[in-house]
């Protein structure tokens, strides 16, 4: 078993240095919009990037999954998956860019920022060109040149967006040319992974690929309900200003979303190439126990300190604009719906090994309506908090609901009572770091306190196995 998860988190390490680093380099760009974009306009570049991730899942309607799942058969798969790609890419980006003003009014952008719409619909193309040759790589365990490419187009889009904002001064639009640019390069890096594309396609791969993929569309837009749709909501029921604070902080939940993203990227291939083996169940479930043991000790080091961390200064200058500082206490609800996203992400294992994708469908579409009603429901009393506690809420019945579901089609063992005495230590350090815990110097002290707590709860409650304790013990005897 450990010889797997050592495999697993090898993988994860990789995906997750290209992810963690290439996001992190784009998380730079958070910071220096608060200084560079009021907070309308970096309400309209949220709304805009909302409405672009959740065409994304239109535009590439579960195909990567598909292609990954058929992976088999990779000289028919390859081929058939990126033509029917390229049929759908076409129409749509042709709908998008014939009325950019309708479709601008109706976003709540307002008309005068039309252009936009054809900025986002250059964008969809190009990554959309993308989507099959990246899963290709995740797939011949090519992590390397994966990351070398998401790398390097992130770090271009920051370089440009520090150079049109900062030295050229252009404006709002300036920051959609940067994306651009940086899409076209990474479709520009993968060329070599569609020098072997067969203009042959064989039409029972592409039934094959489609059959599995379009149940995936709908999961897939509800899920992107889940984690984009209270942007745009909020434009409709409060306003600009609001959505930029809103996104100022809730981007510094992103460690815990890089966590989430790194563990998916090598999930997937993990358990999809593991699913036969007996002994998967039992690994399967290990799984889940350390990634959420993890993750809480995560929670509470981001919760507890996030709050300082935006507030630094650096030659004179403030991380994060004062004028972003009012929405700072979402970021703990935010980093909890992100952690359970990637619970959900566990428990998506057995429905995916059974080839069930349907299932996902009812799983997401109840995501939505609880976040898409809690929006509403919450919004207009509590701003921005009401807008946080709908995606927790979300989350978490999707986890409820997706595990419910999994169970029935492939049998997991999973250590829900080892998780309950994770939680509730969680929730034992938490209360003091986050409630208690003065200003200044001796708040910091009571932070680091609570934070050291967990990890010597865990070890003394008969929370870790005696077996876990050893390997641990040796692992610190080789660090130390």
């Amino acid at each position: 078993m450990f010889k797997d998860l050592k495999a697993l988190g090898k993988e994860s390490l990789i995906y997750g240095l290209s992810t963690v680093g290439a996001r992190l380099l784009n998380f730079l760009l958070m910071p220096f919009y608060t200084h560079y974009l009021v907070p309308a306009e970096y309400g309209v570049v949220a709304a805009v990037f909302s409405y672009i991730a959740f065409l994304n899942i239109v535009y590439h309607y579960g195909m990567d999954q598909a292609y990954m799942r058929h992976y088999a058969d990779r000289e028919k798969a390859f081929p058939a998956a990126f033509a029917c790609l390229a049929g759908t890419t076409l129409l749509l980006t042709a709908a998008l860019c014939l009325f950019p003003a309708f479709w601008a009014g109706a976003s709540g952008i307002g008309a005068e920022n039309y252009r936009l719409v054809w900025f986002s619909a250059g964008i969809l193309l190009l990554d959309t060109l993308t989507i099959i040759p990246f899963a290709d790589l995740r797939m011949r365990h090519r992590p390397l040149r994966f990351a070398g490419i998401r790398t390097a187009s992130i770090a271009l889009n920051v370089g440009l967006n520090v150079l049109f904002l900062r030295f050229l001064g252009l404006g709002l639009e300036s920051v959609f040319w940067a994306n651009l640019i940086s899409s076209a390069l990474a479709a520009l890096l993968l060329l070599p992974e569609l020098s072997a594309l067969s203009l042959k396609i064989d039409r029972s791969a592409a039934r094959a690929l489609l059959s599995f993929a379009l149940p995936l569309l709908p999961a897939g837009l509800g899920s992107m309900t889940v984690q984009v749709l209270d942007r745009p909501i909020m434009l409709h029921l409060a306003d600009k200003a609001s959505v930029g604070v809103y996104q100022a902080n809730y981007r510094l939940g992103i460690f815990m979303m890089l966590v989430v993203t790194m563990f998916d990227q090598a999930w997937r291939p993990f358990f999809i190439e593991r699913s036969h083996r007996p002994e998967a169940p039992a690994v399967f479930a290990r799984v889940l126990t350390y990634f959420t043991l993890g993750g809480l000790w995560l929670w509470l080091a981001l919760s507890f300190f996030i709050g300082d961390l935006a507030r630094l200064r650096f030659s004179g200058v403030n991380l994060i604009h004062p004028d972003y500082w009012g929405g700072l206490g979402i970021v703990p609800i935010v980093l909890a719906a992100y952690l359970l996203n990637g619970v959900y992400v566990n428990f998506l294992a057995p429905v995916i090994i059974a080839k069930r994708t349907g299932a996902i469908l009812g799983v997401t579409l109840a995501g939505a309506a609880v976040s898409v009603a809690g929006n509403f429901a919450l919004i207009p009393p509590f701003g921005m908090y009401g807008a946080a506690w709908a995606v927790l809420a979300s989350y978490l019945v999707m986890a409820v609901l997706m595990y419910r579901r999994g169970r029935a089609f492939y049998q997991v063992p999973y250590e829900f009572g080892r998780l309950g005495w994770a939680a509730a230590a969680a929730a034992v350090c938490a209360v003091p770091g986050l409630l208690l815990a003065p200003a200044g110097a001796a708040g910091l002290l009571v932070k680091a306190a609570c934070l050291c707590a967990f990890p010597v709860l865990a070890w003394y409650s008969g929370l870790l196995l005696p077996e876990e304790k050893a390997k641990a013990s040796e692992l610190l005897r080789r660090v130390f």
